[in-house]
């Protein structure tokens, strides 16, 4: 059989995962629709799936120009956090020193609150992106370093003792052994990571900013409007999937190796 033939396969067993999930989503929109029509609950404490998805579509254009800037601040943040955990666990990887110093601080890290730290990034930085990207790169920073130190300190040891047999020193081993193995971590931490990446930046918005997906939702709870809330709502998990979606297409450019032929 050959790739090609493997490939639509493959691609129709992925989208025949998808209808349990997609199942379940539609059985709990008819049942909040159904609800929230036999109980005559006002829009003000719940409104009608089909009401969010109307008040979206009437509003898109200032939902669309609230999403761009949130867009924005998560594609920057989370990429300083991506160059910031790389660096980092590249260094711990060569350094048996740092890594026994630097990654208990790490973990102590996770302990701080983001809400309790978020208010002082806004006092030190002002309003600006920094604040925000900052907040952002706090959220998903942990989880893409910690998989790659793990992934790094995972190699197989047979590998690393053939290509020292070889004459393969420190920078090779990490080039064709030790990289290469830490990739399947790196997308999983990298999966948890951007699905953070999205609430953070609302969370940051939410503690200053001038335009996004976080005021959008603030201004819209403080007029009473939760199916505008909800519609913001619903463009952030749906930006939330997508990304999420993304790394496995990122994945299969990368390492292909990774999933291979199924």
């Amino acid at each position: 059989m050959t790739a090609v033939t493997l490939r639509p396969a493959r691609e129709r067993t992925s989208v025949l995962r998808l209808w349990p999930a997609a199942a379940l989503v539609l059985a709990l929109l008819v049942v909040w629709q159904l609800a929230v029509t036999l109980l005559d609950v006002r829009p003000q404490v719940l409104p009608s799936p089909l009401r969010v998805v109307e008040q979206g579509w009437t509003f898109r254009g200032a939902l669309w120009d609230n999403t761009l800037p949130t867009l924005e601040v998560t594609a920057v943040g989370f990429a300083v956090s991506l160059a910031v955990a790389w660096l980092v666990a590249v260094a711990v990887d060569f350094s048996p020193w740092l890594r026994t110093a630097l990654v208990p601080l790490l973990v102590a890290s996770q302990t701080v609150p983001v809400v309790a730290i978020a208010p002082l990034m806004i006092i030190w930085f002002g309003f600006g992106l920094l604040p925000k990207i900052l907040v952002i790169s706090l959220v998903t920073f942990f989880p893409v370093a910690i998989g790659l130190i793990e992934g790094f300190s995972r190699t197989d040891p047979e590998a690393t003792n053939l290509l020292r047999s070889m004459g393969g020193n420190r920078w090779t081993e990490f080039r064709y052994v030790r990289l290469p193995g830490a990739l399947p971590s790196f997308f999983t931490s990298l999966r948890i990571a951007v699905t953070y990446a999205v609430t953070g930046a609302i969370f940051a918005e939410y503690v200053g900013a001038q335009a996004g997906l976080g005021i959008f939702m603030n201004q819209q709870r403080n007029s009473f409007r939760t199916d505008l809330v909800l519609a913001a709502v619903a463009i952030t998990a749906l930006v939330s999937v997508a990304l999420f979606a993304l790394t496995y297409l990122v994945e299969r450019a990368v390492a292909p190796w990774i999933r291979g032929p199924r």
